[in-house]
């Protein structure tokens, strides 16, 4: 069940997060916002697109399932902006079907969860082994020292693209059974140790397993295709949708969902297999392929080098259904 924020006004200027938005000039292109069109920011994080957006005259639903986020809102104005405290898969059961004028989802961990150690997602900082974007559910210290060495291998393999997966499950499960990961450095040092050092790796060893494991903590996999659909539901005809992905996986995923939608390749998902009501297009691709960073937004922040934009346009044709 979602719980609403609205953010008191306050005069002067929002406060400025530590989050840098990535293709922020780009998102908000594709987008195309006017004055009094309700867009939906599915991933507010720190405001960033939400702020550029409000810039142009539109309003903003704002979506995080992560309860800290609420400090960033302190500024918006109140008429035209409200933050829902729910996961972006959410979005056309809190606001109904054909409401929005767009949608911007900004995928991943945010700068700021990876800063802040106690939250347990870097593995550069000591800190406790959550990893939960939202305050609820498994941690990854709980999923590091319970799951079978089979399903801890099928995780880093699968989520992190980690090679050495059975070995470090393997590992893992050999070492918990003498004392739990409770952690963060615990499991990142263990890791390194396991692979045998780094041994002029241009990557931390345990980058691949960190990541494997918050993708599970949080189902970003299976968020992301809900979210997709609940995008396609609140859309308005004309509507644009704008996806921002860091990694292979979701840019696959993202690809193949606008792909289909646009009629260009088949249907099918590990996660969720859809059936169409209708032959008909629900999208147009507003550009071919995926846009990435110029050379002055990698320069000035390092983390757009890997980002893609994806970009589509709601079409007339009905919301394809997926399967019961």
């Amino acid at each position: 069940m979602s719980a609403e924020v609205r953010a008191p006004p306050v005069a002067g200027n929002p406060v400025a997060g530590p989050h840098v938005s990535v293709l922020l000039g780009e998102v908000v292109e594709a987008l195309a916002p006017a004055p009094g069109e309700t867009i939906v920011d599915g991933t507010f994080g720190a405001g960033g697109y939400a702020r550029a957006i409000l810039a142009t005259g539109a309003k903003v639903v704002a979506f995080d399932r992560d309860p800290t986020v609420r400090r960033f809102a302190a500024g918006f104005p109140d008429d035209r902006f409200r933050l829902v405290e729910a996961r972006f898969s959410e979005m056309d059961a809190v606001l109904g079907e054909g409401h929005a004028d767009g949608v911007a989802l900004d995928l991943g961990v945010s700068s700021m969860q990876l800063d802040e150690a106690a939250r347990g997602f870097s593995f550069m900082q000591d800190g406790p082994l959550d990893m939960r974007m939202g305050g609820d559910g498994p941690t990854a210290a709980d999923l590091v020292n319970t799951a079978d060495e089979a399903e801890l291998a099928r995780i880093l393999f699968v989520y992190g693209e980690e090679r050495e997966s059975r070995r470090i499950a393997r590992a893992i499960v050999r070492r918990r059974g003498e004392q739990a990961f409770t952690r963060t450095l615990e499991l990142a040092e263990f890791v390194e140790r396991a692979l045998g050092g780094r041994r002029g790796a241009k990557i931390h060893p345990a980058t691949r397993t960190f990541q494997g494991l918050r993708i599970a903590v949080n189902d970003e996999l299976g968020e992301l295709e809900a979210g997709l659909a609940s995008a396609e539901r609140v859309l308005k005809a004309g509507g644009r949708l704008a996806v921002v992905t860091f990694h292979s996986l979701e840019d696959r995923i993202v690809k193949a969902f606008l792909g289909e939608r646009a009629g260009r390749t088949p249907g099918g998902s590990r996660h969720a297999p859809p059936v169409a009501t209708t032959a008909e297009p629900s999208f147009r691709l507003l550009f071919n392929g995926a846009r990435g960073p110029g050379d002055d937004e990698v320069k000035a922040n390092p983390r757009a080098r890997s980002a893609k934009l994806r970009a589509a346009v709601r079409t007339e044709a009905p919301v394809w259904r997926v399967a019961a």
